[in-house]
């Protein structure tokens, strides 16, 4: 029960930070002249910098600390940095990174070889990005209740969350198998790409909202069917069935489907890469969210790719192909 509650703090905190972030790009930074350049900054800040820092969590076992100071840097962004853009685009992003390294960190450590509680903490940043644009894109009031509820989420971590952290490691990748890693690496930066292409002609309102509704629980539920049936078994069947019903994403609910099982695999990719860097939990979640800063450029710079149903089907049967040797060793 007491892990449980944690994992909870964590989740709720990670809905709050990722919903201050894109509040605070959409509403402080779009207006700017170089929003394109505040946008690369920040996603290189808050996803391509989690892989050192996750290795600096890792040798310093303080995942409880990270996880408050990324509270920190994220509300002081907010109130202190709103009329200097490219400042704002740095602090947040340094802040949501030290936020998901430490929660991530301190889940991995807290559940070993599960990945049911990993998707619980990762899905909800999905709802924040989602109403946190909304909110930045329309200036909405909502900013503030949200910053009280981020410094509560940190008050939290600092009372509630004790004791869970790791000693710091002699950190040691023998062991390791690189293959199995670099397959884990290539199936998640395919997987951030496609995830720019589900830009279906009916994902408007109520069907939108939907949509992230499909990601959030695709995440959630990922980790627990592969709990329970096996990573490979979990993986076939949700990406296998994915890849059937993005050939019919014409169709509203056929494509929310689809959206929904793509996302399962997710937690099972961060558990394996736990998995196969045994000792380097902070590592492996970052190696993984540097794959999805990779996986974000090709849309930054603008180079087009087919959206359609055959093309996702197919990412997602090469994403099955890729993820499955990276699963050999599951035990």
């Amino acid at each position: 029960m007491e892990k449980a509650r944690r994992t909870i703090i964590y989740a709720l905190g990670h809905f709050l930070i990722d919903f201050l972030c894109a509040y605070g790009m959409f509403c402080f930074c779009r207006p700017w002249q170089g929003w394109l350049t505040a946008v690369l900054v920040y996603n290189f800040c808050a996803f391509a910098l989690q892989m050192p820092l996750g290795l600096v969590a890792d040798r310093l076992g303080a995942e409880r600390s990270f996880a408050v100071l990324g509270c920190a840097l994220t509300l002081g962004a907010c109130v202190l940095l709103r009329e200097l853009p490219p400042v704002f685009a740095v602090v947040a992003g340094l802040g949501n990174a030290l936020y998901h390294v430490g929660g991530g960190v301190a889940v991995l450590h807290a559940y070993p070889r599960r990945a049911g509680p990993l998707g619980l903490f990762v899905s909800p940043g999905a709802f924040g990005i989602f109403f946190g644009t909304i909110g930045g894109n329309n200036a909405s009031l909502i900013l503030y209740p949200a910053l009280a509820a981020a410094a509560l989420c940190a008050i939290g971590i600092l009372g509630l969350c004790r004791g869970e952290e790791a000693p710091a490691l002699d950190v040691d990748a023998r062991g390791a198998g690189t293959a199995a890693i670099l397959c884990l690496f290539l199936v998640v930066c395919l997987r951030s790409c496609l995830g720019f292409l589900f830009t279906f002609p009916w994902k408007t309102g109520t069907w939108a909202t939907l949509a992230v509704c499909g990601v959030v629980l695709g995440k959630t539920a990922g980790g627990y069917v592969s709990d329970l049936i096996g990573a490979k078994w979990a993986s076939v069947a949700s990406l296998g069935l994915a890849a059937v019903l993005f050939l019919l994403s014409g169709d509203p609910v056929c494509g929310t489907l689809a959206i929904f099982l793509f996302n399962m695999s997710m937690p099972i990719t961060l558990r394996a890469a736990a998995d196969a860097l045994p000792g380097m939990p902070g590592f492996s979640f970052g190696l993984l969210t540097f794959a999805l800063f990779l996986g974000f450029l090709p849309t930054w710079l603008g180079i087009p790719a087919p959206g359609t149903g055959w093309f996702l089907s197919l990412g997602a049967a090469v994403s099955l192909g890729v993820l499955l040797p990276g699963l050999r060793k599951e035990k």
